[in-house]
């Protein structure tokens, strides 16, 4: 039998008792209320989220990969962050991967009793080769889906780093961890619907994650998405504006760059700033690991 009575994320929330008799504006009010502590929750446990960043560039670094899991609202945000990575910052798509217990039919009709197998998450990380090269962040609201532990268990025995993201203290997936991310959000305003406030943490976390991994790891120059893929016309227009911002060239300076360099916004900034062709700029790119800020810094040295 299962305890509900003592997650945090079951409780009942006495602030919205009686939202069912409010008015709709009323209503909204007290949602959003609930919503501002979100933040709060996600902001008290910014020394630990700042260590599972460290951990996750650690292993892209060096060549692993970041695995999210989950079942439900969770396995989908684990998979929203995912996908964002490759057109945001250029990675490889089997580098960051979301898995979802049911797997792909689970992502758009819910298959809730897949998430009560910890063989299915173990099997799941075991058909992508997981090894101590890799990270594996499993995301519950509850912190007991059967499916993340089995996941997290496994992780471990390889040797793999684990995190968690949950949202009530002392859970399951919070003991299988390394890095255990537990945002207090309290209870829902509709009692138990994680995917208001806990899905709102989870999704707050893993933003976190990813885009501070990314960082560390010289996507972003200034604050600049300078690894974004340009696979858009959007997307093309931004890598434009990008390099005009960061160099402060002319739009048509900064078509030239990008053509020359097929695209890269990172080979077309060093090529306006340093006044190389792109074959140069990706040669002293590859030798600083892909920091624009170190060949900058390395530029200005030898002009000492």
């Amino acid at each position: 039998m299962i305890n509900l009575e003592t997650l945090a994320t079951e409780q009942q929330n006495s602030h919205s008792q009686h939202i069912d008799s409010v008015s709709t504006e009323d209503m909204l009010r007290i949602i959003n209320e609930e919503d501002h502590k979100v933040a709060d929750a996600v902001g008290a446990i910014i020394p630990a989220i700042a260590q599972a960043v460290d951990t996750i560039a650690d292993k892209l670094r060096r060549g692993g990969r970041l695995f999210y899991m989950g079942s439900g609202t969770s396995g989908r945000l684990g998979i929203l962050d995912a996908v964002e990575c490759p057109p945001t910052y250029s990675t490889d798509p089997e580098r960051i991967q979301g898995l979802i217990a049911g797997g792909y039919e689970a992502i758009f009709r819910a298959k809730e009793g897949a998430e009560d197998s910890p063989e299915l998450g173990r099997q799941d990380l075991i058909d992508k080769n997981l090894t101590a090269d890799d990270v594996v962040v499993g995301l519950s609201a509850s912190g007991r889906t059967p499916y993340v532990v089995g996941g997290l268990t496994y992780a471990a025995s390889v040797g793999a780093a684990t995190i968690a993201i949950d949202c009530s203290p002392h859970s399951a997936i919070g003991r299988c961890a390394n890095i255990d991310l537990c945002a207090v959000v309290g209870p829902e305003v509709v009692t138990g619907s994680t995917r208001m406030k806990a899905g709102t943490a989870q999704k707050m976390i893993a933003n976190m994650l990813s885009t501070g991994a990314m960082i560390r790891l010289g996507k972003v120059y200034g604050n600049l998405m300078v690894d974004v893929k340009s696979s858009n016309q959007k997307l093309e227009e931004r890598a434009r504006r990008i390099v005009m911002t960061a160099t402060g060239c002319s739009r048509q300076k900064a078509i030239e760059a990008l053509r020359e360099s097929q695209g890269r916004a990172k080979t077309a900034i060093v090529m306006v700033l340093l006044h190389i062709p792109a074959s140069e700029a990706e040669d002293r790119l590859t030798a600083a690991q892909g920091y624009v800020a170190a060949v900058l810094k390395e530029a200005a040295h030898g002009l000492r």
